[in-house]
């Protein structure tokens, strides 16, 4: 990638705790499918009986690799993306007002603003470093009336933490409280645990960034009701006065679905497990290690989370002494193609928390967003590592932080456009000119 200084570096991908490139497998299996893309569900020709037949594999894919088969009454409902998994949860459960979740505070949004719009929620709350125990988690299912759900990450996108999720399902069923795991950020990293009833994650995280997630329950509680879509592909039969909804998964997925992404979806799916967990868990330790204690030894720097020795996955969120998020994140990018995210990565009570912002200064950072400013809006720079992150990348990463906490000037002037938050160089260096500066919302917002 051109960098500020018209030489041409490496794109170092920090940033896979965002999304996943395309695996080589799922590339090419895309590539050999496109030419027989059709609709599904709907022709007897032989595209699209080909094209069908490709979609339901990756349903058979979804039932793998999470350990959750047909046949023990479970069912796969093919989605954009987790977000929408947990709305479409969230919307078939028929939770009442009187109704409560609990959750956590580590939660990404995705799992908390959905249970709002339901249902009252009562807060599992971390300590300073970042983390809960089960008995955490069991005091707030016993402080008042049974939980109707609870609904928990398999690991922060902030940083890396796994919650012990056997022991904490385990507990929360001795209740009779079913468990929803928000499993974005665990899927592309650890085998996905027998516990929770019902489990959502993303392809885009998951080396298949072609826009298709799942999530994964009992079949029963989608079998009656209004889905969550209405349309064509959900019924069985249509009056002017009255619609007969088909059985699930059918009943969940109106509307033409996104076969391409079903496709990436299921081969990667299939890819991971291949490839070996045990594999995989190896690779990314050992760049956990590598970046959270490279990190830890650069003075001003600042590691948020669990302390050394902590299991967690390849992901370090940070700040530098002295310098705005967002201005570590701009010239990391522009000086040396480091790519990472920069902001509250969509989990602000838990960034906040980690950050110790008191109540004073959060009331300044909104009424600032409130006035459409967000440059003073707290925020951290996170790392995040996957299967093709090298001990490279992560030395380069570490030699550009300890350059920026060690006073390194800057090449040229940095600006930061208070409507966004986001720096940008000064300049018009190719890759950086005037015209080559992004339009729309800002990086750190979420």
């Amino acid at each position: 990638m051109p960098c500020i200084d018209g030489i041409e570096r490496p794109y170092r991908d920090l940033d896979c705790a965002a999304s996943t490139p395309a695996l080589r497998t799922v590339a090419d299996k895309v590539h050999e499918f496109l030419p027989w893309y059709s609709s599904v569900h709907r022709g007897a020709g032989y595209k699209s009986r080909r094209a069908t037949a490709v979609y339901e594999g990756a349903r058979a894919s979804a039932h793998a690799f999470s350990g959750r088969s047909a046949a023990d009454g479970n069912v796969v409902i093919l989605v954009r993306n987790t977000t929408e998994a947990i709305n479409h949860l969230a919307y078939r459960l028929r939770l009442g007002s009187d109704d409560v979740v609990v959750t956590t505070v580590v939660e990404h949004h995705a799992n908390l603003l959905p249970w709002a719009r339901v249902a009252q929620r009562r807060w599992v709350e971390c300590d300073r470093d970042g983390t809960f125990s089960v008995d955490d988690v069991i005091a707030v299912l016993d402080a008042g009336r049974r939980p109707a759900l609870l609904a928990i990450t398999g690991a922060s996108n902030v940083t890396g933490w796994m919650p012990p999720i056997v022991e904490i399902c385990a507990e929360a069923h001795d209740r009779g409280v079913p468990v929803l795991l928000d499993a974005a950020q665990l899927a592309p990293h650890r085998p996905l645990p027998a516990g929770p009833d019902f489990v959502a994650f993303s392809g885009h995280k998951l080396y298949a960034p072609f826009g298709t997630g799942a999530l994964i329950g009992p079949r029963d509680v989608f079998a009656e009701g209004d889905p969550f879509l209405a349309g064509g592909g959900a019924v069985d039969l249509v009056d002017l006065d009255e619609v007969i909804w088909t059985g699930p998964p059918d009943r969940e997925e109106a509307g033409s679905p996104n076969v391409i992404g079903a496709l990436a979806f299921g081969t990667a799916m299939d890819a991971l497990p291949a490839l070996g967990w045990n594999t995989i868990t190896e690779h990314e330790a050992a760049l956990a290690r590598r970046l959270h204690d490279g990190l830890r030894s650069i003075d001003g720097v600042h590691v948020l989370g669990p302390p050394p020795g902590t299991d967690t996955l390849a992901v370090a969120s940070f700040t530098v002494e002295g310098m705005h998020h967002a201005l570590v994140a701009a010239r990391l990018s522009a000086e040396w193609g480091i790519g990472v995210r920069h902001g509250c990565f969509c989990a602000h009570p838990y960034l906040l928390r980690l950050l110790g912002v008191g109540p004073e200064a959060l009331a300044e950072a909104r009424s600032a967003v409130l006035r459409g400013e967000r440059s003073h809006i707290p925020g951290a720079v996170r790392a995040s590592c996957g299967l093709g992150t090298s001990g490279d990348d992560v030395d380069t990463l570490l030699g550009a932080v300890r350059a920026l906490a060690g006073g390194a000037s800057a090449p040229v002037p940095y600006r930061q456009d208070d409507v966004t938050g986001d720096f940008w160089p000064e300049g018009q260096v190719d890759g950086w000119s005037d015209d080559d500066r992004p339009t729309g919302a800002a990086c750190a917002r979420g």
